[in-house]
């Protein structure tokens, strides 16, 4: 069973424990690139989680500032370079980052296991980064896209579909979605008619959908970014006729699609990592009360990543990443006292008591493997002209 030691005020004063200071907290995301749209409620799931910590006054190692980073998305060049300054010169104890799979892995391999920082991301999903050495450093509260690939193999092959072109994003994301998508649909059954990669930023599409027009399919899946080229596949598929109705992935969910496009997206569908727990319910709330969107895509697993990270910090009596990384996946699973959203200050006096607890947060978080969420979908279809709930998975 695990313990969660209380450590001395002397411990405290050692090597690898912080005096209370200012803790400063990296959110690495994509404020500019193909994800701008969702970013916002991201790091302001992440901002809510620190707020909450803060207001606690239970956070024995100082006040926590939470300090930006821009990711891109899709630049690993400027989100390695992000990286650097956060650790260098802000000086940052964790990073809830990267967002995208792609950025993520050249930080964690460019900048965090040289200088030993641990990080939690909120939505980098590439199976790839399952088994990338880490150090130990590294840890999701998204699910890995081969759940994903499981999950629309699973809600296409129930809604009858037996053949699909699929378009992707060509970069680590893309590719290993559309390859464990690929699998899983086959496994069922279904027939992947082409898999084709498109690039992001460009004006015109015409040509991919001409391609995947003409390898068939009865619809058509867009594992893209919402804010651009799955956006850019699906107006130049309307506007061609080539196809009517799309499977949306976690990257193209979002508002900013339906204003973009309108109506002609009514009967198209998807999911996206969520839950339908009592977790999920209060972190709804709480973000309503705040000002922003709940539900908007990775927001509530960014509230989880930056409570993680400041939990295992109070567990590790020490802001070293070394040393809290340590204790992630005890504070995240069982057995121990349910934590649920609005219950941070709870946790934080019963870590501080030795008493074990299970962060159950807006996720229902659960991590396994190397220290990533088990997988819970929110399945959704497109009806006039709005965001429904269909279920959990």
């Amino acid at each position: 069973m695990k313990k969660l030691l209380l450590a001395s005020a002397a411990t405290a004063l050692m090597a690898g424990a912080a005096s209370a200071q200012d803790v400063k907290l990296g959110v690495l995301l994509g404020f500019t690139g193909p994800l701008e749209s969702i970013t916002p409620a991201m790091g302001a799931g992440a901002d809510l989680a620190i707020k909450e910590i803060n207001d606690s006054g239970k956070f024995t190692l100082g006040t926590v500032t939470a300090v930006r980073g821009d990711s891109t998305c899709i630049d690993a060049a400027a989100a390695t370079a992000a990286a650097e300054r956060l650790i260098t010169a802000d000086g940052v104890a964790g990073i809830v980052g990267g967002d995208c799979s792609g950025v993520t892995g050249a930080v964690l391999q460019n900048v965090a296991r040289p200088n030993g920082i641990g990080m939690i991301s909120p939505s980098a999903t590439s199976p790839a980064l399952s088994t990338a050495e880490d150090d130990g450093l590294f840890f999701r509260t998204a699910p890995s896209d081969a759940r994903q690939g499981e999950i629309m193999a699973d809600i296409l092959t129930e809604k009858g579909i037996k053949s699909v072109a699929v378009t992707y994003t060509n970069n680590d994301y893309g590719k290993g979605l559309a390859d464990s998508f690929g699998a899983a649909f086959a496994a069922k059954g279904g027939t992947v008619t082409i898999s084709a990669p498109h690039e992001d930023g460009k004006a015109d599409y015409s040509a991919e959908v001409a391609s995947l027009a003409s390898a068939g399919g009865e619809m058509l899946v867009v594992a893209g970014y919402v804010d651009q080229g799955g956006k850019g596949v699906i107006q130049a598929s309307l506007d061609s006729g080539a196809f009517e109705t799309f499977y949306l992935v976690d990257g193209m969910y979002g508002e900013a699609l339906i204003e973009a496009i309108g109506e002609p997206l009514n009967g198209s569908f998807g999911a996206v990592p969520g839950t339908d727990s009592e977790g999920a319910a209060k972190f709804q709330e709480m973000a309503t009360a705040a000002g922003f969107d709940g539900t908007s895509a990775f927001s509530p697993e960014s509230y989880d990543a930056a409570a993680l990270i400041l939990m295992s910090m109070a567990a590790a009596n020490s802001t070293t990443s070394t040393d809290w990384t340590t204790k992630v996946m005890d504070i995240a699973n069982a057995p121990g006292e349910p934590i649920l959203p609005g219950e941070l200050g709870k946790a934080l006096e019963l870590i501080a008591a030795g008493t074990d607890i299970d962060y159950i947060g807006a996720t229902a978080v659960e991590l396994v493997g190397a220290g990533e969420s088990a997988g819970n979908y929110r399945e959704y279809s497109i009806t006039d002209g709005a965001i429904t709930t269909v279920g959990f998975r």
